[in-house]
C-alpha cells in the first residue's frame, strides 16, 4: 500500500498520491499527474494494476551508464517505426523510452544534416518519451526537469569518453 504524498508511476504518468478515500466500501488512491495537477484519478487500492514506485536514484545512475549501449531501432519504413514507437511506449520500460529518444534524435539529425525538415512523428515521439523519462528521473534525482536533462546528457558524455 502506498502512502499519501508518495510519488508513483500510474500507467506512464508520474503522479503524487493526494489522498486515500473510500467510495461504496472500496478504498481508492486519489492521484494527480505531476505535469497536470488539474487531472484527478481514482485508482482502486485493491487489485491495482499499472501503478509502481518511481525509479530510485541508484537505478537512474545504473541506467545512464547503459544508455550508450542501448541500440536504436534499425528500420527505414515509417509505418513500421511508428508501430515500434507505440509498442515501446506501451511497454513502459525506461530502456524503451531511451530507445525512442535515441532513434528519433538520430533520424531527425540525419534529416537536418541533409537540409530537410525534421519528421513530425519522430518529433512527437521524441517529446513524449523525453517527458515521461525525465519527469520520473527528475523526482528520483531531486532536480528540476531541465537540470535532469543536463545531468543525464553530461553523464552519458562522460560514459562515452570513458569507454573510448
Amino acid at each position: 500500500m502506498y502512502d499519501v504524498g508518495s510519488a508513483v508511476v500510474y500507467k506512464r504518468e508520474v503522479c503524487k498520491i493526494k489522498d486515500i478515500k473510500e467510495i461504496r466500501d472500496r478504498k481508492y488512491y486519489v492521484i494527480v499527474p505531476v505535469t497536470d495537477e488539474s487531472l484527478i484519478i481514482n485508482v482502486p487500492v485493491d487489485g491495482i494494476t499499472g501503478i509502481r514506485n518511481i525509479i530510485s536514484k541508484e537505478k537512474v545512475d545504473e541506467l545512464i551508464k547503459k544508455i550508450p549501449s542501448i541500440d536504436i531501432i534499425d528500420c527505414d519504413n515509417d509505418k513500421f517505426i511508428e508501430y515500434e514507437y507505440k509498442n515501446l511506449l506501451h511497454e513502459m520500460s525506461h530502456e524503451g523510452l531511451i530507445k525512442i529518444i535515441k532513434t528519433t534524435y538520430v533520424r531527425n539529425k540525419e534529416r537536418l544534416d541533409n537540409n530537410r525538415k525534421i519528421g513530425e512523428k519522430d518529433d512527437t515521439y521524441f517529446k513524449k518519451a523525453e517527458k515521461l523519462l525525465y519527469t520520473e528521473f527528475s523526482l528520483a534525482l531531486g532536480m528540476s526537469y531541465d537540470e535532469t536533462k543536463e545531468y543525464v546528457l553530461s553523464k552519458v558524455q562522460e560514459e562515452i569518453k570513458r569507454n573510448d
